[in-house]
């Protein structure tokens, strides 16, 4: 089986992004099940190409981190002209005929992979291409919504309320269309208005390096927490942890925060550096005694948080930085959603590393279990693909049969 893979961005195997993260564990998985994949998508700046087959659309800056003041004044000038939410906007560079002509280049395909809603809400008409399989990374329209209610500025509330409008058709009309859908939490189907729709098949995730490295005892921190701050999920976790749970730990608790920023970052007490990008997430990971998962809201699953379970780690966790997971969870994790309890739980095993106790796990059970539910979810999912088009080849040798 061929499928087009489409993403906004090419999987270049140095994902810097929880989106790019999930996106080299989709496509490894569906080769690892022995599909034919053409990539198609564009490149970040500077980003290397894929070392498998690929439609390369050029490089396009689409991270609002990073971007001039007139940029983002641009995507959203285009936005409002076009009638489409900023993300598809960014997207928009050339015209439907042109971006058809280079798919063209795969060849004969038997389905697409629409990774996340961005490409297809800017150009409708690929997930008309053929059979489409729509990997939903979020549930966006509430992702937007929330958005709208933690903005501080009205105009910011108004456009998010005007995303979250957009986008919530917009996922309509894709899930509609679509022949399977994979969402990446369980809870994001009935979000979606797909419980018990058989074409919803939930993916579980990996980020595939449990066991790549072993404890080297260093400790540059006391609380890690990394992530990419400049999507506002994210930022409303960091801006809570800063505001309501670091005053309350002790002035020798040490934190780094690793990940890029749209604008300034909180204010914070003077035992939190926040260190911009680094250049090994997972070094940086291993390298605190315990990890803080802040997550507050937003959809779909944490890769921060499978990331941190592959590893081992000792962490503390909002029960929302656990969504999609299930509930058997390591016995080094603590769960806690208030301000105070989260520092107590940081504090607590924090002193309890630093008194030398053995505080991290082998992770490689967990990633084993997410390696293998994702090779099950698509597998799944490929087969309900493949059942309507055997279906119709059954139909068309009969009729062949009585004509003879």
């Amino acid at each position: 089986m061929h499928l087009l893979f489409i993403s906004s961005l090419l999987p270049d195997g140095q994902c810097a992004t929880g989106f790019e993260i999930a996106n080299q564990a989709i496509v490894d998985g569906l080769q690892a099940e022995g599909t034919r994949l053409t990539l198609a998508g564009f490149r970040r700046p500077g980003a290397a190409r894929p070392d498998t087959a690929h439609i390369d659309l050029g490089e396009l800056g689409i991270e609002n981190a990073g971007a001039s003041r007139v940029q983002k004044l641009r995507w959203l000038a285009d936005a409002w002209r076009s009638g489409l939410p900023v993300s598809a906007a960014k997207l928009r560079v050339m015209d439907d005929a042109t971006l058809r002509a280079r798919l063209g280049e795969a060849g004969p395909i038997d389905a697409v992979v629409l990774s996340s809603v961005q490409m297809p809400i800017a150009f409708p008409f690929l997930g008309g291409l053929a059979p489409a399989i729509l990997v939903a990374h979020n549930v966006e329209h509430l992702s937007a919504r929330e958005n709208a209610e933690h903005a501080r500025h009205p105009l910011a509330r108004l456009l998010y309320r005007r995303e979250a409008g957009l986008l919530e058709r917009e996922e309509a009309r894709l899930c509609a269309q679509a022949s399977v859908i994979h969402t990446l939490a369980s809870d994001d189907a009935r979000r979606l208005g797909l419980a018990d729709d058989p074409r919803s098949i939930p993916l579980s995730l990996t980020v595939g390096h449990a066991g790549a490295r072993g404890d080297d005892g260093r400790r540059d921190c006391d609380v890690a927490m990394i992530g990419t701050w400049s999507w506002a999920p994210n930022r409303a976790g960091i801006d809570w942890f800063a505001a309501e749970v670091a005053p309350l730990l002790p002035e020798d608790i040490r934190v780094h925060v690793a990940g890029r920023f749209d604008g300034a970052p909180p204010v914070a007490p003077a035992n939190v550096a926040f260190l911009g990008r680094v250049p090994d997430a997972q070094a940086f990971v291993r390298s605190g005694r315990v990890v803080a998962l802040a997550t507050r809201g937003g959809t779909g699953v944490q890769l921060k948080t499978i990331e941190t379970l592959e590893e081992g780690m000792p962490a503390v966790a909002t029960p929302a930085a656990l969504r999609g997971l299930g509930s058997v969870l390591p016995s080094n994790l603590r769960v806690a959603a208030e301000p105070a309890a989260f520092a107590a739980a940081l504090v607590d095993l924090v002193r309890r590393e630093r008194a030398g106790e053995p505080l991290r796990l082998d992770g490689g059970a967990f990633a084993e279990r997410q390696r293998s539910e994702l090779r099950r979810g698509l597998r799944e999912g490929l087969s309900r693909l493949a059942a309507p088009a055997m279906e119709a080849d059954h139909a068309s040798r009969e009729r062949r049969t009585a004509r003879a």
